[in-house]
């Protein structure tokens, strides 16, 4: 969800419940200081009452207006009584029955006690109160709309800059050696952003091109002493005999070069695929690749009598032919080196997949194979060949998975 969009949520609901609150408070004021005025009308009215029999010694008539009417009704009890309540009101006029207030009290004349009630029309307070929240819900609305208008086009012309330089940064490719522009605005946040992506942007381009030289000249300053190492001992067994001491020192020296040879290649093939160095794109069929592979490997298959099931369908890519040999060099080597005498391997490829399956030690392999020198104790690999394949899948956005199931150990791709 965008941040213009939360924010309108969180708006809108909080200024509808404090509208809504707030009317309700103003209604119920609204109502009472309406109640209010009826009782002090009812009061007076009561009080002139008064006044009449005191002057007069008489009751006033039963009186029934359009908005008021006043009764009485003699009563033997001797308690006093004075209250206010709500009840109905007949509208002679209208003849119909309408909400009214009135006053129940009690008057002594001549030793004789006379309740009397007096009742008022509420219509008029009542359209009054109807008419004030109509207007209330009216104001509520049009603030709510006009809240909603507001934040959806003045909002969203405010955040453009940022959505700019968002997609400037999405676009932005460091092999490209492309820039991010300035967005104008007035927005201080904004400008430092601007700033702030700017000089990203150019510290970005200035590692990259520090390590792209690094890459392109690192493999020729550590290959060519490795060379030289390599080709002295092939000089130093052809010169004289050596005792097998020294034979299997030589040996082992050997083989340390030849692994550290290996390391190197597959760091710089690392750093040159996270930094997207090989961007020779091809129609790859994959098939046919995975079909010479199985060939190239065949003695290796048989060397440890491992049974190949292939289950090939027709499936194009478009990616580099160099890494995609790697790529599928190292999932063999893989399936080869960590399985058993007589074991199997399964190679199924689909439209949208590849799938090989293995045999193998009878449990999971820990989460972090995929890490770079992560490896099982007994390997002789370096480590680096599924973090090779990670890598490679991610450069064109393909997701490598590992599951074991059955006995079996499955890398799955999914293209």
């Amino acid at each position: 969800m965008k941040l213009s969009s939360r924010y309108n949520q969180v708006n809108i609901l909080t200024s509808f419940i404090v509208l809504t609150i707030t009317g309700i408070i103003y209604y119920l004021v609204i109502h009472f200081i309406l109640t209010d005025k009826l009782d002090k009308d009812l009061a007076v009215e009561e009080n002139e009452i008064n006044q009449y029999v005191k002057t007069y010694q008489k009751l006033p008539l039963p009186a029934s207006y359009l908005d008021q009417q006043v009764h009485y009704k003699e009563v033997k009890s001797n308690n006093q009584l004075r209250e206010f309540s709500y009840t109905t009101y007949y509208n002679a006029k209208e003849q119909e029955i309408e909400p009214g207030r009135s006053l129940i009290t009690t008057i002594n004349l001549n030793g004789k006690k006379f309740v009397v009630t007096i009742t008022k029309s509420r219509v008029e307070s009542e359209d009054l109160v109807r008419i004030i929240l109509i207007i209330t819900l009216g104001i509520t609305c049009f603030l709510l709309i006009s809240l909603m208008l507001i934040n959806r086009f003045v909002l969203n012309r405010l955040w453009k800059p940022f959505y700019t330089l968002l997609n400037q940064m999405k676009a932005y490719e460091v092999s490209g050696m492309g820039k991010i522009n300035r967005v104008p605005t007035k927005i201080d946040e904004f400008n430092e952003l601007n700033d702030s992506a700017t000089a990203m942007a150019a510290r970005v381009q200035q590692d990259y091109k520090e390590l792209k030289s690094f890459t392109d000249n690192a493999s020729h300053e550590m290959m060519t002493p490795l060379a030289v190492i390599n080709s002295k001992l092939d000089s130093l067994l052809q010169t004289e005999s050596f005792t097998k001491q020294q034979g299997a020192l030589l040996e082992d020296i050997y083989q340390a070069v030849g692994r550290l040879s290996r390391l190197n290649q597959s760091l710089l093939l690392l750093a040159k695929i996270e930094n997207n160095l090989i961007p020779d794109l091809q129609d790859i069929d994959m098939k046919e690749l995975l079909e010479n592979k199985i060939r190239q490997f065949q003695e290796l298959f048989e060397k440890d009598e491992l049974k190949i099931i292939q289950q090939l369908e027709n499936c194009q890519l478009k990616m580099s032919r160099y890494l995609a040999d790697i790529l599928i060099n190292n999932l063999f080597s893989n399936a080869v080196r960590h399985n058993h005498t007589g074991g199997s391997i399964e190679v199924i490829l689909q439209k949208n997949s590849l799938q090989i399956i293995n045999t193998g030690q009878d449990t999971s392999l820990n989460h972090q194979l995929f890490e770079r020198f992560s490896k099982s104790a007994p390997s002789e690999g370096l480590g680096l060949g599924l973090a090779i394949s990670k890598q490679i899948c991610a450069l064109y956005g393909f997701a490598l998975l590992y599951d074991y199931h059955n006995e079996k150990h499955l890398f799955t791709i999914h293209f």
